[in-house]
């Protein structure tokens, strides 16, 4: 009997969730922020270095008086790590689901918190196999939108988005006008620049529907001078905003949790004027390359650019003998006349 009750309670749990799963969230708000506030989507591929670029940016901003607030919409949840040494920062869906358990709501000291000037906060995602990421950032912004986001009196939003992923809720920003403008982080390697273009053929095709997000340049990061995401920039029509080089000192220092941008180090200079150049940098429609102009930016070793594809054959598939044919399943309708 008991055992009966018991699964009984289970699937009316797994009937109650399904029908929670089921239902669409309703769109982010794209009503204008209340304040003068920029907001900067950062794209990249990941591990290319966007925490790390956002982490020292939104700290020499706020080193040069401005009030930062940093996001990371990542679902590893890793954008502030750096900023706070290390320590893993309490994300919005993680919080919501426990206080929402509990009988409670969300409040800003629950998801938001502080370092010499920056905000900063992590939106989170799903377990491994649990959930989609896409749909989290999608209640993430919800629940920051009833924390009353648009109301925030920021000069900067600071958001950091995972570029190689490319179904809707990665892609909120570009699409519904969140933002002002987009800023790719990249290397001189095939992988980061592609994910570089892609976000530059997302900005360009909802321009085309009439939205309003541009992409203000790029940040090369692990600079080794060979110069092809430099010449990325220069073929899409965007300006590169700083390139940081491949340095011992800054893999170390990050390594170990270190902001490397602070004012009087050796970096300052770097990222002051990567804070400058953000801040300034316009919008703009880029000119987003075909395949082919993409791999014409690496030497041919570089890029397998000698391999030749050679089509399959049935017998190559059957592993040399061709079977009986089989009747085919496809219904063949008699024209009507």
């Amino acid at each position: 009997m008991t055992d009966r009750v018991s699964a009984n309670h289970i699937a009316k749990m797994a009937d109650a969730l399904r029908e929670e799963a089921a239902i669409e969230p309703p769109p982010p708000s794209t009503e204008p922020v209340t304040k003068e506030t920029q907001i900067i989507a950062i794209y990249g591929k990941g591990g290319i270095g966007k925490s790390f670029t956002l982490a020292n940016l939104s700290y020499m901003m706020a080193q040069q008086g401005k009030k930062v607030l940093l996001i990371g919409c990542d679902p590893k949840s890793d954008t502030t790590s750096l900023l706070f040494g290390g320590r893993a920062c309490p994300t919005i869906i993680e919080t919501s689901a426990r206080k929402k358990q509990a009988g409670d709501h969300v409040e800003i000291g629950d998801v938001c918190f502080k370092r010499d000037g920056v905000f900063a906060m992590e939106l989170g995602g799903p377990e491994v196999g649990r959930g989609c990421g896409g749909r989290g950032i999608i209640h993430g912004f919800e629940t920051l939108e009833k924390l009353g986001f648009h109301d925030w009196g920021f000069d900067y939003v600071l958001l950091d988005f995972l570029g190689d992923v490319v179904c809707g809720g990665f892609g909120l920003p570009i699409a519904r006008d969140m933002c002002q403008k987009v800023i790719v982080v990249g290397s001189n390697d095939l992988q980061s620049l592609y994910v570089a273009n892609n976000v530059c053929s997302a900005a360009e095709y909802f321009r085309k529907l009439g939205g309003h997000v541009g992409v203000a340049g790029i940040v090369i990061n692990k600079d080794d001078h060979t110069g092809e995401a430099q010449a990325f920039a220069e073929k899409v029509g965007i300006p590169v905003l700083a390139a940081i080089p491949a340095d011992e000192d800054i893999r170390r220092k990050s390594a170990m949790y270190e902001i490397v941008g602070k004012p009087g180090s050796p970096w300052a200079p770097l990222f002051e004027e990567l804070a400058r150049n953000v801040a300034d940098a316009p919008p703009l429609g880029p000119a987003p390359l075909e395949h082919e102009a993409l791999l014409d930016l690496f030497k041919g070793e570089a890029v397998g650019r000698d391999v030749v594809l050679e089509p399959a054959t049935l017998e190559d598939m059957c592993g040399g003998e061709l079977p009986p044919r089989k009747p085919s399943l496809e219904i063949i309708y008699d024209q009507v006349v």
